[in-house]
């Protein structure tokens, strides 16, 4: 062989691009189908025969929800109860307040009434005193003595100068000496100061008051020194009289003392007057 001649070459041809496109692209779609056909394969196979079960969390939260409501609950309750004890408590006070007030207003008025009735019997108590003196002093006099005033009262009532409604006061109010004294009588056997007067006035067609109190001011105030029968005589104040009795002329009056004496006629200087009214 010519030195000259061709040698073939042992290199294989270089592929054209076009063409390594096209078997690459080709590759590509191949590897694509089985990477599908990969992934879908699942989908086909048998169903697995072993359930997973997953952990259950809605027991424990329910547990939780439970506590948290039944906590709730308490605490409401607690609340409700500590407002029914402060209601409870706050009308309790309000109820001692108003007994207290209610014991202090009592114990006030008592205290009152105990004050007015020991000045009453402290009253009462000194004109029982006075009139046991008097009387005493009286028995001590004699029997001469109550001859002597039995004669004085029998001359004073023959005597006397009363005339129409003042006669007819002095001869009731005479008439019921030795009646018995009682507190609040009216007759016709036993009185009480008031009551005779009252009962002597009303034979003659005049209402008086029925307590001292009032008949001390029934009529218009006459001086001691110009007493006319029939004349109202009263002793303490006008108007605050703890005692009344009716003058009779010749310096006696007629009156239920207390309930030692009862109903007398005595002197006036006997138990001297504050005072006197004359009605008639």
């Amino acid at each position: 062989m010519s030195h000259t001649a061709h040698i073939p070459s042992h290199r294989k041809p270089r592929r054209s691009a076009s063409k390594t496109a096209l078997r690459a692209g080709v590759a590509g779609g191949v590897l694509s189908t089985i990477a599908v056909a990969g992934a879908a394969g699942p989908a086909q196979a048998e169903p697995v025969a072993q359930t997973i079960e997953m952990p259950t969390i809605t027991a424990g939260l329910s547990t939780s929800v439970a506590a948290s409501a039944q906590a709730t609950q308490a605490v409401a309750l607690d609340l409700e109860t500590q407002a029914t004890e402060d209601a409870a408590a706050a009308t309790a006070a309000k109820t001692a307040k108003k007994a207290k007030a209610e014991a202090v207003r009592k114990a006030e008025a008592r205290k009152k009434a105990e004050a007015a009735a020991e000045a009453k019997a402290q009253e009462a108590a000194e004109r029982a005193s006075r009139s046991a003196e008097r009387t005493t002093l009286s028995a001590s006099t004699g029997s001469s003595d109550s001859a002597s005033s039995s004669s004085s009262s029998s001359s004073s009532s023959s005597s006397s100068s009363a005339t129409g409604s003042a006669a007819s006061v002095v001869a009731f109010a005479q008439s019921q000496v030795g009646d018995a004294y009682v507190s609040g009588g009216t007759g016709p056997n036993s009185w009480d100061c008031s009551g005779l007067v009252q009962a002597a006035f009303r034979t003659v067609g005049v209402d008086l008051p029925r307590v001292s109190q009032s008949q001390s001011t029934a009529g218009t105030q006459v001086s001691l020194d110009n007493l006319q029968p029939g004349d109202i005589l009263y002793w303490g104040g006008a108007g605050s009289a703890y005692h009344v009795g009716i003058y009779v002329g010749g310096g006696q009056f007629v009156g239920a003392q207390n309930s030692s004496t009862g109903v007398v006629q005595k002197s006036l200087d006997y138990d001297p007057p504050s005072g006197a009214v004359r009605v008639l």
